[in-house]
């Protein structure tokens, strides 16, 4: 019997095209890597990774950077805000993403309060190595991050009404 791994992969390689397999793997991608690393992951050859990853990046799904004679490649971290920023406004209500809203400015209230700090930045600051916390300094990041997503959704949206008024 093969490996279960050795499985999945050649399910995925029989339900994907070469250039989705590239894409999932750059869209995972969050530090800059080398074509050759996406082509392993991507189970492609690094003459076609560098193809559709160029393709990829003039999309804007990717971004590059030289590093010396080699081409780097991440995902681009703005697309993926504003993917969220979209499916926010398709999948939530105006009512639902305020009081979204409101819960996550509540948590960042809570943090404050908690370890009597202004930003995560400022607990990391505090926090010994030793301290408990520190797992809450992720989930503060995460909810602030998500907390300026959420508003620019709202804020995107009223955009939008504004438009479709001028019409």
């Amino acid at each position: 019997m093969s490996d279960v791994n050795d499985q999945v992969v050649e399910e995925w390689k029989a339900s994907t095209t070469a250039r989705e397999r590239i894409k999932e793997v750059l869209t995972e991608t969050t530090r800059f890597a080398k074509a050759s690393t996406i082509a392993n992951r991507a189970r492609v050859s690094e003459p076609t990774t560098r193809k559709y990853l160029n393709e990829l990046v003039e999309e804007g799904v990717g971004v590059s950077e030289q590093d010396g004679r080699a081409t780097l490649y991440k995902r681009n971290q703005g697309q993926v805000v504003d993917d969220r920023i979209k499916e926010l406004r398709t999948t939530c209500s105006h009512q639902e993403l305020v009081e979204g809203i409101q819960e996550m400015k509540q948590s960042i209230q809570e943090f404050r309060e908690t370890y009597d700090v202004e930003s995560p930045e400022d607990l990391v600051i505090e926090l010994e190595p030793d301290d408990e916390g520190w797992s809450d300094v992720g989930t503060w990041q995460s909810t602030r991050r998500n907390l300026a997503i959420a508003k620019a959704a709202i804020q995107v949206d009223e955009a939008h009404r504004l438009a479709e008024a001028e019409v």
